[in-house]
């Protein structure tokens, strides 16, 4: 891409991935999700956001806080919406267990009266014969023995002794059987009264089991309108965002030509510096460059397209997130070719370091809180030349730094060391 497309200015590339949020939301709103914690959905949304901030920073305050709005919401939809379906599933699972556990319950009351009738019936049993034999034991205590030993005294020969023993015999083989009875009835009682506590205790607890199936049945409903209600709240706020993104789109594209402006004019003096002291620098012979502040990479060099805005976008460097303050380092020896304000860049400096592959090399540093040098300076590889800040179209403490040829910028990772330490 020549100069004339315009490497469009770090704005455009804003612009570019992180309002093409604004476009791609509503297939947000159909995209399945896959099941994640809380903490994950947190880091989505919390990464979501960064990212808009880092894509907008040339947006006017106002698109970049409808871009972070659209964003959380987006990151957070997919997974409101699988909530709402998991929930869903809950509901259906939690309704089905709580009515098999009610129809356990009723079956295992229903056992136990049963049992308990059976029991009931069995104690009906003892008590009667328990009489039975209380009536034998009064018997045998107010004489009933000595009475049998009567009637066989009084026998008037053998075959009458003979007889009226038979019927002394079957006197005392129905008291036996009337103990016996009782003693068969106490134990069928006492297993019957077993199986009663049994099924007592069962249908106890398949009834506990019930009401708590019922409970989480409630629950489980409680948790899917909720998971409902948050979804529809995002849908909300997206909506919301999107109308004020809409609302900003000619203050938004006023603020990418300002943008993209600068990025001209900065290419312009780069190239007549270089051009006007093309003998003074001589080739670039330092190798890789060295890394210009201790911090982490947080965007990436390259072009984006953002289809709401319809416009393309060059990031013009990459981005190393530092605290404010972090002293910057010159990446090379070279001479300062511009140092102060510039635009969305806000301080601004620009250092020659010679020639390279036959053009002007040299790297810029945006955004600081403070520059240390001045133009037609020379600085050594490592010296501190600035200060990390925020200044300018920026969303938070960081370090533009960009390295270009002739004024273009090219991507910086191709020239710091690959482990970028």
């Amino acid at each position: 891409m020549d100069s004339s497309h315009s490497r469009p200015s770090r704005f455009t590339a804003a612009l570019a991935a992180g309002l093409s949020l604004l476009c791609a939301a509503t297939v947000a709103l159909a995209a399945p999700a896959a099941a994640a914690g809380p903490g994950d959905d947190a880091k989505r949304a919390s990464r979501a956001v960064d990212r808009a901030e880092a894509i907008l920073e040339h947006a006017t305050a106002t698109a970049r806080n409808a871009a972070r709005r659209l964003a959380a919401a987006t990151a957070a939809l997919p997974a409101a919406q699988q909530k709402v379906a998991t929930s869903r599933g809950v509901v259906v699972a939690a309704s089905v267990q709580a009515g098999t556990a009610r129809r356990k319950a009723d079956t295992a009351r229903a056992a136990y009266d049963a049992v308990a009738g059976r029991f009931e019936h069995a104690q009906h049993r003892v008590v009667e014969a328990r009489d039975r034999v209380d009536e034998i034991a009064a018997a045998s205590y107010m004489g009933g023995n000595f009475a049998a030993l009567n009637v066989l005294v009084g026998a008037r020969g053998p075959q009458d002794a003979m007889d009226r023993l038979g019927l002394v015999d079957q006197v005392m083989q129905k008291q036996r059987g009337s103990v016996d009875e009782l003693i068969g009835a106490r134990r069928a009682a006492r297993t019957a009264q077993d199986r009663a506590g049994l099924a007592k205790r069962a249908a106890e607890q398949a009834e506990q089991e019930a009401v708590d199936k019922l409970a989480a049945a409630k629950r489980a409903q409680v948790a899917a309108q909720q998971a409902r209600a948050a979804v529809v709240r995002l849908a909300q706020s997206r909506r919301s965002a999107l109308i004020v993104a809409r609302s900003q789109r000619a203050a938004v594209l006023a603020e990418y030509e300002a943008a993209k402006a600068e990025e001209a004019r900065i290419q312009r003096a780069l190239r007549a510096w270089g051009a006007k002291n093309d003998d003074d620098g001589g080739d670039y012979v330092g190798g890789d460059l060295l890394m210009p502040v201790h911090g982490w990479k947080s965007s990436d060099f390259g072009n984006r397209y953002d289809p709401f805005y319809r416009v393309w976008q060059l990031h013009a460097g990459t981005d190393f997130a530092a605290g404010g303050g972090t002293p910057i380092h010159a990446a090379a020896g070279g001479r300062v070719v511009r140092s102060g304000w510039a635009g969305g860049y806000g301080n601004y400096t620009c250092i020659s370091h010679g020639r390279r592959d036959g053009r002007n090399f040299s790297t810029c540093y945006g955004h600081q809180s403070k520059i240390l040098v001045h133009d037609g300076e020379y600085v050594r590889r490592g010296e501190v030349i600035g200060r990390v800040g925020t200044t300018g179209a920026s969303t938070g403490f960081h370090l533009h730094f960009e390295t270009r040829f002739d004024g273009v910028p090219k991507n910086p990772l191709q020239y710091l060391p690959g482990c970028l330490c």
